[in-house]
């Protein structure tokens, strides 16, 4: 019950809400959050209240990640449906040279790996390609074959959606960037997403 509470005043429908069109919301109300694609299990932005971590508060991008795993069961929740937790900075090599990924997951209902790596404010062109690298990496020696392709999120707290658009292929389905507030949405934040959303359609 603390939970659904916690999804509501999170506004978790509209966030749900605001990344599909209007089969998807009445399938949404209906249903319930179907996971059938990569893009079902992604939301922008998480909300991770949970944490604590006050507005103005200086965080690394270390601090941000033991406080997740302190409180993994919340960050679970918030990622959503069929999410498993597997590893935190996970070493992978190659060429004698080590590269660590923050936090890797896996998505028993889309049946792949799911790599988040969390990065302190604005996104660049440079953490995609990283994270381009690590979910080639996983793809090629990790996965075996009757799973999917590998997901990688960024968590940033904020981003260009033009950076995004023009860095990732045309086609792509592997690589998405997120952001994520340490607060809750106000009313009139979620105001603003729904009038935005109306007026890009």
């Amino acid at each position: 019950m603390r939970e659904l509470k916690r999804q509501y005043d999170s506004a978790l429908y509209l966030r749900l809400a605001l990344s599909t069109d209007k089969e998807g919301l009445k399938t949404l109300a209906t249903k319930g959050q179907l996971i059938e694609t990569p893009k079902d299990a992604i939301k922008d932005p998480y909300i991770l209240e949970f944490l604590d971590l006050k507005e103005h508060y200086r965080y690394t991008e270390n601090d941000l990640e033991n406080e997740l795993i302190d409180k993994i069961e919340h960050f679970l929740l918030e990622l959503g449906k069929g999410f498993t937790f597997v590893a935190r900075q996970k070493r992978i090599t190659f060429d004698e040279r080590h590269f660590y990924i923050d936090l890797v997951f896996y998505n028993r209902l889309l049946r792949c790996f799911v790599i988040i790596d969390l990065k302190i404010g604005e996104l660049k062109h440079q953490d995609i390609g990283q994270m381009q690298m690590y979910v080639n990496y996983y793809d090629r020696y990790v996965k075996v074959t009757d799973e999917n392709k590998t997901i990688g999120i960024i968590l940033c707290q904020d981003k260009s959606e033009t950076l995004v658009e023009i860095t990732l292929p045309e086609d792509n389905e592997q690589i998405f960037a997120s952001r994520y507030q340490t607060l809750l949405p106000s009313k009139e934040e979620l105001k603003k997403l729904l009038q935005e959303k109306q007026d890009s359609v």
